[in-house]
């Protein structure tokens, strides 16, 4: 298709990438139970006295080991609470953003005298939390499904006050675009073409994960994965490339918002971790062959509408990690930035769904920073592989000589293939409960 500023698809990119690429403070699956229980809360407009709270089996995964912003605990009945007690109803993914010590108090004691409950609901949705919150014999229940922050149902002592059509729910607020007939061609045209004004607020990822980093880098949350790399170079162990710096600074930001920092990441695809994997290789990148802000700002726009682009093939959640697709586009946006031309990107994502696919997701923890890391050093790999014409062939594996069909393949591989994987998944992390 050629590319005009009356391309068709360029007024559909910017809206998959702003409604795709949204600040969020916390890992986003119990951030989405705090804003049920923080909007259930407000419409209650009594103290609230105990929480019943449901997820999805999916969801539960996600949530059970991840620290949340400004608690210093772990899991879903934490977010619940502390979303009712001291949650902003508006804040959406920064539910979290005002908290207190004080809220955080009362909301362990609620736990501690068990007025706060867990359970798996039994929906389809593969995204689902509700939050019922209660005082006396007056209860609000509010349920999101199928996005974090897309509320469905509001019911009020008995009575639905707000309801969602069921054939509507599956995109609520988050939908209104298609990448359908799109192909990864005309995600690189539009990032390299676009005029600068158009594109240049993706920046904003640049500025936001890069402080997360820094943040990271202080050795204080998570598996401290970005830490031990820099104590490594220090020591010998490790040289100071460019590769070590790719890995160190990504897993430093990971290692912040998984552990608990209180910044926001910048997301993608309803994700942090996958926001952090889009970033920061490319501003590593940029920073080390000295790109002017245009440069960054493209590169930036290819890989997190590239990331967004592979991601559209796949489950909202699944036992693929998806950490693994949103690097694809980060070595997209590395190799244009290194040799500037599509066949390089092209090659390098190809290299990455030969190397990484089938990843597996096994929760939101701190030990995604080590998958983040992995992802971050196979998508230079590709990308150095790239730059030199080499590349997994279509013979190999579900790698296909077009790069449109090996995504479409990575997609089947996550909805069809790891089906069972997923369910294995969920019967081993439950039996934790």
């Amino acid at each position: 298709m050629n590319v005009t500023n009356g391309n068709p698809l360029w007024p559909i990119f910017i809206q998959a990438v702003k409604q795709e690429v949204v600040p969020a403070l916390g890992c986003t699956e119990p951030i989405s139970l705090a804003l049920a229980a923080a909007i259930a809360a407000r419409r209650l407009n009594k103290p609230v006295e105990r929480i019943e709270a449901k997820v999805s089996a999916n969801l539960m995964k996600n949530g059970m080991g991840v620290t949340v912003p400004g608690t210093g605990s772990t899991g879903l009945v934490i977010a619940a609470a502390v979303g009712a007690l001291g949650g902003d109803p508006d804040g959406k993914l920064e539910v979290l953003k005002n908290i207190t010590a004080e809220h955080v108090v009362a909301a362990k004691r609620m736990i501690d005298e068990q007025r706060v409950s867990l359970s798996v609901a039994d929906v389809p949705n593969v995204l689902y939390s509700e939050a019922r919150v209660m005082n006396g014999s007056h209860y609000v229940r509010v349920c999101i499904a199928d996005n974090h922050t897309n509320v469905v149902r509001i019911e009020e002592d008995g009575q639905i006050v707000f309801l969602v059509d069921e054939q509507q729910s599956g995109g609520g607020e988050e939908s209104g675009y298609s990448l359908e007939n799109v192909r990864a061609r005309d995600v690189y045209d539009f990032a390299v073409s676009a005029p600068l004004a158009m594109i240049d607020f993706i920046y904003e990822a640049a500025s936001m994960n890069d402080s997360l980093s820094v943040e990271g880098m202080g050795g204080q949350y998570g598996l401290r994965i970005g830490a031990t790399i820099n104590r490594h170079i220090e020591n010998g162990l490790l040289s100071d490339s460019l590769l070590t710096q790719v890995q160190m600074r990504t897993a430093a930001a990971s290692d912040a918002r998984m552990g608990g920092a209180v910044k926001p990441a910048m997301t993608n695809s309803g994700s942090g971790n996958q926001g952090i994997a889009a970033t920061m290789p490319v501003v590593a990148v940029a920073e080390y062959i000295g790109a002017d802000k245009e440069r960054l700002v493209r590169a930036l726009m290819l890989s997190h509408l590239m990331a967004i682009y592979i991601h559209d093939k796949l489950p909202k959640l699944s036992a693929l990690c998806a950490v693994t697709t949103a690097s694809m586009g980060a070595a997209a946006g590395m190799a244009w930035l290194l040799k500037g031309d599509f066949d390089c990107v092209r090659m390098a994502i190809i290299n990455m769904i030969g190397d990484v696919a089938g990843i597996i997701c096994d929760g939101a923890s701190n030990s995604c920073s080590m998958k983040v890391s992995t992802s971050a050093s196979s998508a230079f790999k590709a990308v150095l592989m790239a730059m030199d014409g080499t590349h997994v062939t279509g013979n190999e594996g579900i790698v296909d000589a077009d790069l449109d069909q090996s995504i479409e393949n990575l997609g089947l591989l996550a909805t069809k293939g790891m089906t069972q994987t997923d369910d294995q998944i969920l019967a081993i992390m439950l039996n934790k409960i």
